[in-house]
């Protein structure tokens, strides 16, 4: 189980440098499929599978989906002439620093021997979350559900064409 958390988290990082190190959004779109897929089997490496497959279905199911939606709908394309920011040696330093500090502590925490160590609580269940949602939280989940679909609703106002008006009888009978 313990090769199986540092080999997910170890895809997930990879998968998270390809995501923003690449240039084409469709590339992009794949790399987070398979970052969100790593992170979920550390949730199930972790004993929390509720949460892995709620991260497979909520985040590379149906997010996702919407984002490789958006992505061929705008029929993005990689700009040649432009030089990208991560090419720069400079942009690198930052970040560098940053998995450098997070290695170290990665190798105190192994080298510590507490690495094999199990999180201590009660397994919660989907059960337990749905009499917590639908139980004192029922008004809130219902303005929630309200709020998003308000949002998809203009969102979906914004974004569609204009046709033009003297074109509406057209062509047609009554």
């Amino acid at each position: 189980m313990e090769l199986g958390f540092y080999l997910s988290g170890l895809v997930a990082v990879l998968a998270t440098v390809g995501l923003i190190s690449g240039s084409s959004p469709v590339h992009a779109v794949v790399y987070l499929i398979v970052s969100l897929i790593a992170v979920a089997l550390v949730f199930f490496a972790l004993g929390a599978p509720f949460a892995g497959a709620l991260e497979i279905i909520v985040y590379a199911g149906a997010i996702m989906v919407l984002f490789v939606f958006v992505v061929m709908m705008l029929n993005l394309r990689p700009e040649a002439k432009r030089d990208p920011l991560w090419q720069r040696p400079g942009y690198w330093l930052g970040p560098s620093l940053l998995a450098l500090v997070l290695l170290v502590a990665l190798v105190a925490l192994i080298g510590d021997g507490q690495a094999g160590m199990t999180i201590d609580g009660e397994l919660i269940t989907a059960r337990d979350i749905g009499l917590t949602l639908f139980g004192p939280w029922l008004i809130v989940v219902e303005l929630a559900a309200i709020l998003l679909l308000a949002a998809l609703v203009t969102a979906s106002h914004v974004g569609r064409r204009n046709k033009p008006r003297g074109n509406r009888n057209r062509g047609g009978t009554r």
